[in-house]
């Protein structure tokens, strides 16, 4: 080959390549379109009148609807302060928040630098179709909710610490020392053309927004460079307007606008509430239209969060009842957004959290079935949707549902006297607390991909080494019966000498924990039981028999509420049957497993008379734990197949207040109202099958024909020779993740969404 060709060879082989470096290295990656005014000063996002407006491709602003997810900072096994996730989480999670038709996630707080490389590196590719995130800012929630002032200056100082900290972090020009509870490192990544918007704050304690208002009457009204207080604003309202108004001139140091907000919620809302009768959730209004933009292009809009289960007045505010549910009752919700909607004539507005859990617990109740908690993947799916699409069809500009993942260390008001110690509450997961549950991803505690509940046992073969306990059964029915269990639950696999049928008899397993307990004379049936008590009791029947009950002097729910603890609980009419008759000490039974859902309170405290709710949550659902079963159940708790009975039952329903420890409640008296724990050495199970004859009573004494049907007549059952369980504590958790039902729920409605309302 001549020289000439082979140089000229070389040279088209280095443009080619030249030409895919710069491919490579981005210099032909597609752009994301954005305004710039004269001054250099770009948007992405604006506000104008109650839109919310996108810069698109063709340059041209367009009205969006916000669709999105908030997202996290933790995994299992760790506190959010913590800031676990790692870049392999965020892209898979970007992935499938993208996949389903979300078009940003918010974020509560700053994140590792991680996050912001992460996000970058997602969109790198994605052109004009890019996965944004809004940003939030925490405020200093705990100061100010123990000094309920908000103008104190190491308060005021720390939040402007904190938005200086996120708009840094943001535009990858910070470096953040390492300190616990907060993220830290070296921000290099300029994230900034990814943001939608600025999320300020928590929800405000309105006791310390009212304290604040009082406390400083007479404060000048605070006039900033880019956000200014309204003539109308409180002392309050004053204060975050200087904020927006600090966090604006931080972030055009960087030559960047974004729409901003403040975080608010219904209990400090715009409207009055007449039917609300806790005085606190109509104290005081958090008002955004008394905070103004006055140089600031890219806007402003009103966001709250807002649950169709709280305050109470959803349920009792009878000016919310106007709007149909279709199913003979009313959707407040709807009516809700309605009214505040209307508030709001001039700028947008959002739900920035909204949704229901998939847990067995539940901490409220919601009008037409719309409780916090009490819901499987598919009834959390099917509420989820309804209530976007309430959000959608008023007109606001945006819905972001709460959660994205399921969050371990999250408490809840009604079990929180029975998580001990709190700061294990990352290390299991307490399927009682539905504040667990809010995700659309599930955080599965380690075998539940290893174990499905459909009364087949095969799978238990597939477990390592070790982790199966085997008890060869007595002449009880029980031919034998395998134990295991992980971070959420003791798995009971049992085989039995005949076929069960629930229709014929019940299953009865009792527990033992510690030193103590009773003795479920009713469920016995006539047999007995020596060498001590139980703490609880399986029950495995038809229905809604099938439940954990627990030992009447054990009850943790009673003893709480009941004439010891807060009085809430009438034990006298507890004691009664249904016709009102006293229950003889012969046809004694164990408790249904409670939680309460509404505290007892009367005037002067609240408006009105507020009732004692409780609600029976140890039922056990029968089903499948297979999601892609016909009848598939998130809250599935048994299955049965001919001669065997598999299931898995929540540690708390068996007394545990940290399985990771092997903390159990103890039978020491509430001390002001508290629980005390003790070390168990584990769980003993004693199973036992009874006719459904046998349960036939008549002045105490078996039926007639209980010699037939229980030929094992008065047996005598030793607890000593029961099944016995332990294991090791634990520091690190097991878990995996799966896309619940309610994900493919939201997808197909997200989707369905255009994001796009019209032009402008």
């Amino acid at each position: 080959m001549k020289k000439r060709k082979r140089w000229m060879l070389l040279g088209i082989l280095t443009v080619v390549l030249l030409c895919g470096g710069a491919a490579i290295f981005g210099y032909f990656k597609p752009s994301l379109t954005t305004f710039a005014d004269t001054d250099g000063k770009k948007m992405k996002f604006r506000t104008e009148g109650t839109s919310f407006l996108q810069y698109d491709e063709n340059e041209q602003w367009k009205d969006l609807f916000v669709k999105g997810v908030n997202l996290g900072a933790t995994v299992p096994g760790h506190f959010p302060g913590e800031l676990p996730a790692t870049e392999e989480d965020y892209l898979r999670w970007f992935k499938q928040i993208d996949d389903m038709g979300a078009n940003v996630i918010r974020l509560y707080t700053v994140h590792n630098p991680v996050f912001y490389s992460a996000i970058v590196k997602y969109n790198r590719n994605k052109g004009e179709d890019p996965l944004y995130f809004m940003q939030g800012i925490w405020s200093p929630e705990e100061q100010l909710i123990e000094q309920q002032d908000a103008y104190l200056g190491d308060i005021h100082q720390q939040f402007k610490d904190e938005i200086s900290k996120a708009v840094a972090a943001v535009y990858g020009d910070i470096t953040v020392e390492e300190k616990y509870g907060a993220s830290s490192g070296k921000y290099t990544t300029n994230a900034g053309k990814y943001l939608m918007a600025w999320h300020i704050g928590t929800e405000w304690d309105p006791s310390m927004v009212k304290n604040t208002n009082s406390k400083h009457k007479d404060v000048e009204l605070y006039k900033g460079s880019y956000f200014s207080a309204a003539p109308e604003a409180s002392p309050f309202e004053s204060w975050l307007a200087g904020l927006l108004d600090y966090a604006a001139a931080e972030e055009q140091k960087y030559g960047w606008q974004h729409p901003m907000t403040f975080t608010n919620w219904v209990t400090t809302d715009v409207l009055k509430h007449p039917g609300e009768p806790l005085f606190e959730e109509d104290m005081v209004s958090v008002d955004a239209r008394h905070i103004e933009p006055v140089n600031w292009d890219a806007g402003y809009f009103a966001s709250y969060h807002v649950y169709p289960y709280y305050p109470d007045f959803f349920r009792t505010d009878k000016s919310l009842q106007t709007i149909s549910d279709g199913q003979g009752g009313y959707n407040t919700y709807k009516a809700y957004l309605r009214k505040l909607k209307a508030k709001f004539t001039d700028m947008p507005i959002m739900v920035t959290e909204y949704g229901v859990p998939s847990s067995v617990g539940v901490s409220h109740h919601g009008p037409g079935g719309r409780d916090q908690g009490g819901h499987d993947e598919q009834e959390q799916g099917e509420i989820n949707v309804s209530l976007t699409k309430d959000i959608y069809d008023e007109g606001y500009s945006g819905a972001i549902l709460f959660m994205w993942q399921d969050e371990w260390f999250k408490k809840t008001w009604n079990t929180m006297p029975f998580e001990i110690p709190p700061d294990r509450r990352p290390y299991w997961l307490n399927v009682l607390t539905n504040e667990k549950m809010f995700g659309v991803l599930a955080m599965q505690p380690g075998k539940e991909e290893m174990l499905v509940m459909d009364g087949n046992l095969a799978d238990w073969d597939e477990l390592p080494e070790g982790e199966v306990t085997h008890w060869q059964g007595n002449d009880s029915g029980v031919k034998g019966m395998r134990m295991t269990h992980d971070e959420a639950y003791l798995y009971i696999g049992m085989e039995l000498d005949q076929e069960f049928d629930p229709k014929k008899s019940k299953l009865y397993i009792g527990a033992d924990t510690i030193d103590g307990g009773e003795l479920p004379k009713k469920e016995l049936a006539g047999r007995t039981i020596t060498g001590g008590g139980l703490e609880t009791l399986i029950e495995l029947g038809k229905g809604s028999e099938s439940q954990v009950k627990i030992a009447p002097t054990y009850d943790f729910h009673k003893r709480l509420y009941g004439k010891n603890g807060y009085w809430m609980i009438d034990e006298d009419e507890e004691s009664k049957d249904s016709k009102g008759n006293s229950k003889s000490s012969k046809e004694s039974s164990f408790n249904e497993w409670k939680l309460a859902i509404s505290l007892l309170m009367n005037p002067p405290d609240t408006r009105f008379a507020h009732p004692f709710v409780e609600e029976t949550v140890g039922y056990l659902k029968r089903g499948s734990s297979d999601p892609e079963a016909s009848d598939f159940s998130s809250t599935t708790s048994w299955q049965y197949q001919g001669k065997v009975v598999e299931m898995r039952i929540p540690w708390m329903l068996l007394g545990f207040a940290d399985p990771s420890s092997l903390q159990v409640i103890d039978y020491s008296p509430n001390d002001r109202r508290t629980f005390n724990t003790k070390v168990t050495e584990g769980i003993r199970l004693l199973p036992w099958i009874s006719d459904r004859s046998e349960s036939v009573q008549t002045k105490g004494k078996p039926a007639a024909n209980s010699a037939v049907s229980n030929p094992q007549g008065n047996k005598e059952m030793k607890l000593e020779n029961g099944a016995f369980y332990t294991w090791k504590p634990w520091e690190t958790v097991k878990y995996s993740e799966r896309l619940k039902k309610s994900y493919y729920a939201m997808q197909k409605y997200f989707t369905e969404i255009p994001d796009i309302r019209n032009e402008k």
